[in-house]
């Protein structure tokens, strides 16, 4: 070839590639704008997604304990059951992470919907049988899974919808509002579940859950898609299990900030798993009447209550404090003094006062500390570690809820509520060690426009 037709040809290849580079910034651009656009969308499907989900399991939040005792278990059988609800989630919580960072935040969630709804059906089969405890194991372990696809998966998605397009709004805020929905459904699941237990049996309300979920199912199916984030392509569940876990752990436990945040987690977790379920017969025991379910359900009520206000309060309150370690600190303390003052009260009235500030404090440091672990890690192994964050509560659920049982059984509740407490401030001096880390995201506050 000529040099002048080798310098045409040349100019003709060079123009192609600055074409079709030219074509994917414009494809770029347009996925930004759309994605922009749909913001509003994004939000709106995932405070449905949070509301729908979070209904479902409150309808049976406020008399699962009871439920368990009805079936003819003890304290420590029915914490013990709850405890392999945790071990489930410990067993589960990296593999059904690595789902969602390789096949999908959509695909994780539907897999954990129908997993759910059927382990739900489940335990009401279980309880109309009385069956022996082992079963109320392996099934606990099945709802332990269903859970696990959900955690991290949600979060993980929107956090990468919302960066897709150039995050506008506070993280922060996004995650409180979530925080909100979540307590309102919690408010109506945990009350209708008392009074519909009360009025029917306490299966009834299993049947209902079974159904939200089978309805959130298609929920997700037609409004939950996969934005800013594309499934890595595999050759195998196996290779992506070790690809996604390596980089996990270089994102998570060698990451300085993010590994003190999880190493102190099964403390604070722990004890509150226990503290949740345990007040639903402890507030029957001080009211002293007739078994009444909905002053039961009203245990997870006030919880349920306190994370409205509490997600309402929690941009507000990250706003008094330069530094996000600072709000989990005095979440950690207070949340830590208020079950102590739960075991040291005989008082029905203190109690509940008691619960109210504990699930005040519990809804205003959750979404600072999820915004605080979001912006401390990359989105390719972000549904992984949120998951191994999850892993990490649940494994001190696994260890508090039978041992907290078991003290309960042997010196009673409100000895149990003190252990509980004088265990969930064990997590404070990890807190301080995430501080020391001086990390970006412990000061970074997004722009907010107000959406």
């Amino acid at each position: 070839m000529c040099r002048p037709c080798a310098r045409r040809g040349g100019a003709h290849i060079t123009g192609r590639a600055n074409g079709a580079a030219r074509a994917n910034l414009e494809n770029t651009r347009r996925r930004a704008e759309a994605v922009t656009r749909t913001r509003p969308s994004i939000e709106r499907t995932y405070l449905v997604l949070q509301f729908g989900n979070t209904l479902a399991g409150a309808l049976i939040w406020g008399i699962n304990t009871l439920f368990l005792l009805d079936a003819g278990l003890d304290n420590t059988e029915a914490f013990a059951a709850n405890a392999f609800f945790a071990a489930g989630m410990v067993i589960f919580e990296v593999p059904t992470g690595v789902v969602a960072d390789t096949w999908g935040r959509r695909a994780s969630y539907l897999m954990g919907t129908a997993t759910l709804a059927a382990s739900t059906f489940l335990y009401w089969v279980l309880w109309t049988t009385r069956a022996p405890f082992s079963t109320w194991a392996f099934v606990s372990l099945l709802l332990g899974l269903g859970f696990t696809f959900f955690s991290g998966a949600v979060e993980a998605w929107l956090v990468d919808a919302l960066d897709a397009g150039g995050r506008r709004a506070s993280l922060d805020r996004v995650l409180g509002r979530g925080q909100i929905v979540t307590g309102i459904a919690m408010l109506v699941g945990s009350l209708a579940g008392g009074a519909i237990a009360q009025l029917t049996t306490l299966g009834i309300p299993f049947l209902i859950r079974t159904g939200i979920l089978i309805v959130m199912f298609f929920v997700a199916l037609v409004l939950m898609h996969d934005i800013g984030f594309e499934p890595h392509a595999t050759k195998g569940l196996a290779p992506a299990l070790r690809s996604v876990v390596r980089g996990s752990i270089e994102q998570g436990l060698k990451n300085r900030p993010v590994r003190w945040v999880m190493l102190g987690a099964p403390f604070s977790a722990g004890a509150g798993f226990y503290v949740f379920y345990a007040a639903q017969p402890y507030l029957l025991a001080l009211h002293g009447g007739e078994q009444t379910y909905l002053v039961a359900g009203l245990a997870a009520a006030l919880v349920a209550g306190a994370q409205i206000a509490g997600g309402w309060a929690a941009p507000k309150v990250r706003s008094l404090f330069a530094k996000r370690t600072t709000v989990l600190l005095a979440s950690s303390l207070l949340g830590s003094c208020s079950m102590v003052l739960l075991g040291l009260t005989s008082s029905l009235v203190v109690a509940i006062l008691a619960i109210m500030l504990w699930g005040i404090v519990y809804a205003a440091e959750r979404p600072v500390r999820q915004a605080y672990l979001n912006d401390l890690i990359p989105s390719s192994q972000r549904a992984t570690i949120l998951s191994f964050d999850s892993l990490m509560g649940n494994a001190g659920g696994v260890v508090a809820q039978p041992a907290l049982g078991r003290v309960a059984d042997l010196h009673g509740y409100a000895a149990s509520f003190l252990v509980a407490g004088f265990t969930a401030v064990l997590a404070t001096p990890f807190l301080v060690a995430s501080r020391r880390e001086h990390a970006r995201a412990d000061v970074t506050r997004d722009v907010d426009t107000g959406s």
